[in-house]
């Protein structure tokens, strides 16, 4: 039912262990995206190449598995994948402490934690986004995805700062043990949730490659659904491109400590919570629609200020930059991943998500190595200008499509309104 308290949804029991594990994962998440490439440049002296490698491992997994985690989500209680993932990323994560402590840790262990832990996180974003209309229902999922995006950006603000400031005073390779531990916190939270999913009914004669391709099919046939994926996924590929080099620029030619560069990625973080706490009227004050493709357009150039700064006003002015970028992404994101949820039928959630994931993140290794390459070649500086004028382009597969005029968007599974029939569910 609709709530106008402030509170609201996190008035439930089963809601608040969702938020409350969120809250602690993401935290460690923003730890973890910090301390690994410091690790690998700090302590490890990585080249150029090397981070953009080792960012494009830890987002290989979504090419790997990207499409049978969602059959394979789609089979399994949602619920039971998020603690068991949690708990198995934290053990990887403490690999890499252990392995400092024995001075045995090499730049190759990096490459494997950040693919195995990618793989899993495939799983859990899965599994997330599709448990959370069971859990909070359909017509409040704007309002539960605005307060767990809200999580996100709260974390982005504190995390990086926190995170530069325990590196600096622990060292890279020590801090991942505290994101290990919160891992395990998270996993704990979901524990205590007390709805349950009924075990998904599965036909006796479905095979993985049909379940795959109905997701597919049911992507591919919605006009809305593969222009939003087409932008995330052009955005994702120069982003990832950009912030393999960012941690470089900022650590070797502006020669920030660790410390200023948490500082820096946490005012990234402000935006991202102005951005959360305003999608709800941003969408009702120009649209939904327009406001998909409005908040990539205006606000993704701000990203441009980084490779202009050259001393330390500049880049507070590329800071700011950073905050409005992040502003717009996460308006961005709580409009189209709320309408996706709402369009898709349960049965199909898992594989929407997972086929959505597969080809919006699966671009971001191919941008990273990208990004390695042309760090390696033309400098972190230059790479920063090319990847960011690139991702200035990405707003225009919605541009040109239904979406542009669109105010409201549908709200209904497509099979409860008689248009599921276009894509058969296949029998072999």
């Amino acid at each position: 039912m609709p709530r106008s308290d402030r509170l609201g949804l996190l008035r439930d029991h089963d809601f608040r262990g969702l938020f409350i594990s969120t809250s602690v994962s993401q935290v460690g998440h923003q730890i973890t995206s910090l301390a690994i490439p410091l690790a690998a440049v700090l302590a490890l002296s990585a080249s150029e190449f090397e981070v953009g490698l080792l960012s494009a491992a830890a987002g290989a997994a979504f090419l790997l598995v990207g499409l049978p985690a969602g059959a394979w989500v789609d089979r399994m209680r949602r619920r039971n994948v998020l603690v068991v993932t949690d708990l198995v990323r934290a053990a990887i994560l403490l690999t890499i402490p252990v392995a400092w402590w024995l001075d045995v840790l090499t730049i190759w262990q990096l490459y494997a934690v950040a693919l195995l832990l990618g793989i899993f996180t495939v799983f859990f974003d899965v599994a997330y986004q599709s448990y959370l209309p069971h859990l909070v229902g359909r017509p409040n999922l704007v309002e539960a995805n605005s307060k767990l995006e809200s999580v996100r950006g709260v974390s982005q603000l504190g995390g990086p700062g926190l995170a530069g400031l325990l590196i600096g005073w622990l060292t890279a390779p020590v801090v991942l043990f505290v994101d290990a531990v919160a891992m395990a916190a998270s996993a704990s939270a979901v524990w205590r949730i007390r709805k349950r999913e009924e075990k998904p009914q599965r036909h006796p004669d479905a095979r993985l490659l049909a379940e795959i391709g109905e997701g597919l099919r049911f992507v591919f046939s919605n006009r809305l659904l593969w222009s939003i994926a087409l932008c995330t996924g052009l955005g994702n590929l120069t982003f990832a491109g950009y912030h393999a080099m960012q941690v470089v620029f900022l650590a070797r030619e502006l020669e920030l400590s660790p410390g200023l560069i948490g500082v820096y990625m946490s005012i990234g973080g402000v935006g991202a919570i102005l951005g959360a706490t305003t999608a709800r009227r941003v969408a009702q004050l120009i649209g939904q629609g327009p406001a998909i493709w409005m908040s990539m357009a205006f606000t993704i150039p701000g990203g441009l200020l980084l490779p202009l700064a050259h001393d330390h006003w500049t880049v507070w002015l590329a800071a700011f930059g950073s905050l409005v970028m992040s502003a717009g992404v996460m308006v961005y994101n709580i409009t189209q991943v709320s309408f996706r949820q709402a369009l898709t039928p349960d049965r199909l959630l898992g594989r929407m998500n997972a086929t959505l994931r597969f080809l919006v993140w699966g671009t971001m290794p191919v941008g990273a190595l990208i990004g390695g390459i042309l760090g390696e070649n033309f400098g972190a500086r230059d790479t920063l200008w090319i990847m960011g004028a690139a991702g200035c382009l990405s707003f225009l597969p919605v541009l040109f499509s239904p979406l542009r005029r669109m105010r409201e968007l549908p709200t209904e599974p497509l099979e409860d309104r008689g248009e599921l029939a276009k894509t058969p569910t296949p029998t072999a």
